[in-house]
């Protein structure tokens, strides 16, 4: 059997056993969903939970990425493993990722502690397809105990990050202004640390008086825990590591006080209800064929029987 034709079985012992190539294909085929990636989450779920996950979200040209990449190198100067998801537009083309500006983090693909994918939407409206929850477990079961998830930050989409990461980090530059506080406010339901990067630039000052002012103006209920707001020049690794430790500082935050497990029981929750919605439509794709359709259709168009009956009709013939 060629390494390529390897079941899924093989494939996840090979990739518990450091086989970087094994965890590529894997990933490849929860990308791809259908039995095989069924398969892989089942062989997964025991090995997981282990991992802490950590959303890195902003608007374009924020300088995520660069700052990705400087935490990375951050963590493997602390001689900690990392593994990155850059999650990426879909190319209209070939469905695939599209990794424009994330080539500077091949810097670390040489590095056997740093393993980096770039997952592809496959047009999911929120930059997260039901595939990036697969693959954290995927990476977690095999061992990686920190994963970074960066997203593409497309106007108020880039929101969805909340739901997939145990601490977000929401990425600003200096001079964001005004105009945008509209545009930006659900980042500030999501933030759990604030960053603004390039922050060599002019107003700093000012773009943390803003975060500062819409925090004491928001009507979220912040308790104990009120981001912090950290300045860093992500190009020459200028206040990562206070951002690394702000981030630790935060998972102990949620550990002790519960916030971790009733946030990851929110997630799973959450998720399964998106799998059985994602089913449903699937199936009513599906029953919307065929001859009993047509003829429930041009009852509706003779006026003889309303939609929401002619829906009733279809689903009784599923259960529904």
């Amino acid at each position: 059997m060629t390494r390529r034709n390897r079941s899924p079985l093989e494939l996840f012992t090979a990739a518990r056993d450091g086989d970087r190539a094994a965890v590529a294909r894997l990933l490849s085929l929860v990308e791809r969903g259908g039995d095989e990636a069924r398969e892989i989450g089942r062989l997964g779920y025991p090995y997981t939970g282990g991992a802490y996950t950590i959303g890195l979200t902003g608007a374009p040209g924020s300088g995520k990425s660069t700052l990705t990449s400087a935490t990375i190198g951050h963590l493997r100067g602390l001689e900690l493993e990392v593994a990155v998801l850059a999650i990426d537009p879909s190319s209209p083309f070939t469905g695939g990722a599209i990794l424009g500006d994330r080539v500077r983090m091949q810097d670390h693909a040489t590095d056997p502690g740093v393993f980096i994918r770039s997952m592809a939407t496959r047009g999911h409206l929120g930059g997260l397809s039901l595939a990036t929850p697969e693959a954290v477990r995927l990476l977690d079961a095999i061992g990686r105990l920190w994963i970074l998830v960066e997203t593409v930050g497309v106007g108020q989409v880039e929101v969805e990050i909340a739901g997939k990461a145990d601490t977000t980090v929401v990425v600003v530059n200096p001079g964001w202004g005004d105009s945008v506080q509209a545009n930006k406010a659900g980042l500030m339901e999501i933030a759990d640390v604030f960053v603004i990067n390039k922050a060599d630039r002019k107003g700093v000052d000012e773009t943390r008086r803003d975060l500062e002012q819409m925090l004491d103006l928001s009507a979220l209920d912040l308790g104990a825990w009120r981001p912090p707001i950290v300045p860093v020049v992500a190009t020459e690794g200028t206040g990562v590591p206070t951002l690394w430790d702000t981030v630790v500082e935060h998972r102990a935050f949620i550990e002790a006080s519960g916030e971790l497990a009733r946030r990851r029981a929110f997630r799973l929750r959450d998720e399964l209800r998106e799998i059985v919605a994602q089913r449903l439509e699937r199936r009513a794709r599906q029953i919307t064929t065929g001859e009993r359709w047509e003829a429930l259709q041009e009852q509706v168009l003779a006026r003889k029987l309303d939609p929401w009956g002619a829906a009733d009709e279809m689903l009784r013939g599923i259960g529904g």
